[in-house]
């Protein structure tokens, strides 16, 4: 799919953030992929397109899975934290993504 079906505003919006963990920095390591935050309704073809739009790469494919927040004390109260939808955007060979100074 071509990034001409997707509204560009919407693209800029379907990826929250990158997320930079122990897990992530592995993945990135072994198998050329990049995990984003991202929209709790956006669809991998969306991601896709915003990941190729935004760092002019090309994608070989996205898994995608959702996180439920934790139910978390304060105090008295409880409380829980939002529920997270999170992107693993496999890049192909010989590609990579620069994110705010160090290569993934």
């Amino acid at each position: 799919m071509s990034a001409t079906q997707f509204d560009e505003g919407r693209l800029m919006q379907v990826l929250v953030a990158p997320i930079v963990s122990e897990k992530a920095t592995m993945v990135a390591e072994k198998s050329n992929a990049v995990v984003f935050k991202v929209l709790q309704d956006a669809t991998k073809p969306e991601i896709k397109a915003a990941v190729e739009l935004m760092f002019k790469v090309q994608v070989k494919g996205v898994s995608v899975l959702n996180q439920k927040g934790k139910t978390k004390r304060f105090g008295k109260t409880i409380g829980r934290r939002d529920h997270v939808r999170k992107a693993f955007v496999t890049l192909m060979p010989g590609q990579e993504l620069n994110l705010g100074g160090e290569a993934v």
